[in-house]
């Protein structure tokens, strides 16, 4: 109970429950939404209003983070590791009793960009999920980081499974004292005062004696030569992860708005249940990274991981009945297999000493490319709800396969350094 663990739970549980009760609520604050210049129906209207709050709020809570986090991972790597967990720990607390607030007392529905400016002041997950990562490498050994980090975003993907479904249920419970979803806020927020308290009282940091994060065949080499080669690997690590992530994230943003309107218009817990179907894709992800590493390289795990998401993103384009989102679902079954591989990859890269700060830089990097595509698949899926509410996940597929591009020359770079090292070694040994 003094390891990283309780946290990833702790927090994926609330998170999910939080996730839900919010779209609800805009959901909700969103019917009677109007905008005569712009002539469009009801469920239109609807739709630009929800859009817009997330667009918003989004650009908030990602971009807002990045100075404070920036400064976390600068004190997590001097040895003070359990700030960049602990500070926006605090922000999450506050932002999940915003919301409370919100629904008990009726409060108009911008309290929560205020709410999302504190939690962004506070490091936010950009913050948070670094810290975590850090963590989990810092006490695991190079040739184990890769299925360490998979086992974090197993206990995330398995807690906000559980929390998932249990959140549609929770969020309708209602009684003439109660409104709808003060019971599923109440649990939300009690559960991140748990993940603060464990985190302050409780979190112990453990290093591996033998962690390092660069393999020791790379160390041997003449410090001059590698240098170049990783960092051409850095760049490469960079770029796929901030294209997949657009991707990624450009359509998960529009995904929630999508399945509220017709003609899947989903209740609460058919959307508890939706999101659940998200996270058993991490544990599909975990099995497919066991079964796989047996008999491929890393770079190709993201390759497969990729074209999972790209042809399940793009089937979603035409969904039209709720079974057909679950089948678009299924082919995304190894989808979360990229980001913690490039990830691992990346930490391979580094120090130790730096590992807190490139792991944060990539964060950061994603935040800034959600500059771009936050409002761009938004504008572009208010645009085309009339004639096609599906094209933005077929550009979201579009943009995954441009993200394999780097990949494919990353694995030509990682081959070509295994052969120079390889004719190092066998040079020494003759």
């Amino acid at each position: 109970l003094k390891l990283w663990e309780p946290v990833v739970v702790l927090e994926q549980l609330g998170s999910t429950l939080f996730e839900t009760a919010l779209l609800m609520v805009v959901k909700d604050r969103s019917v009677n939404a109007t905008y005569p210049d712009a002539h469009l129906s009801r469920e239109d209207s609807q739709q630009k209003a929800i859009t817009d709050f997330y667009m918003a709020y989004n650009l908030i809570i990602r971009l807002l983070p990045i100075l404070p986090a920036l400064l976390l991972a600068r004190l997590g790597d001097r040895g003070w590791r359990r700030a960049p967990i602990v500070v926006p720990m605090s922000g999450y607390l506050l932002s999940r009793l915003a919301l409370l607030l919100v629904v008990v007392f009726r409060l108009p529905l911008e309290v929560m960009f205020g709410a999302a400016v504190v939690f962004g002041l506070s490091g936010g997950f950009c913050a948070y999920w670094p810290g975590v990562m850090t963590l989990a490498s810092l006490g695991s050994t190079a040739t184990d980081r890769s299925k360490v980090m998979m086992k974090v975003e197993l206990l995330y993907g398995a807690a906000g499974l559980v929390g998932s479904l249990v959140s549609g249920h929770l969020f309708l419970l209602y009684s003439f004292s109660l409104k709808h979803g003060i019971v599923l806020l109440t649990v939300s927020a009690l559960l991140h005062l748990l993940c603060l308290i464990h985190s302050i009282f409780l979190l112990q940091v453990s290093v591996c004696d033998n962690c390092h994060l660069i393999p020791p065949a790379y160390s041997e080499a003449p410090a001059e030569a590698p240098l170049g080669k990783d960092m051409v690997n850095v760049v490469l690590l960079f770029a796929a992860a901030m294209l997949y992530n657009s991707a990624v994230g450009g359509a998960i943003d529009i995904l929630g708005s999508f399945v509220v309107k017709e003609p899947l218009n989903w209740s609460a817990t058919q959307v508890g249940y939706g999101n659940a179907a998200g996270f058993m894709i991490f544990l599909t992800s975990f099995v497919g990274v066991m079964v796989f590493r047996r008999c491929v390289s890393d770079v190709t795990l993201i390759l497969i991981g990729m074209l999972s998401f790209a042809s399940g993103i793009y089937f979603m384009s035409f969904v039209t009945a709720t079974y057909m989102f679950y089948i678009a679902r299924v082919l995304n079954l190894f989808a979360l297999i990229p980001m913690p591989t490039i990830r691992s990859l990346l930490s391979q890269q580094v120090p130790a000493s730096s590992c807190g700060t490139i792991l944060t830089s990539l964060q950061l990097a994603l935040k800034f490319a959600g500059l771009a595509y936050i409002p761009a698949f938004t504008k572009i899926y208010q645009r085309t709800l009339d004639w096609f509410p599906g094209f933005v996940f077929t550009l979201s597929s579009v943009i995954t396969v441009l993200g394999m591009i780097p990949i494919r020359y990353d694995k030509r770079q990682y081959m070509r350094i295994q052969v120079s090292v390889g004719t190092r070694q066998t040079g020494s040994k003759t």
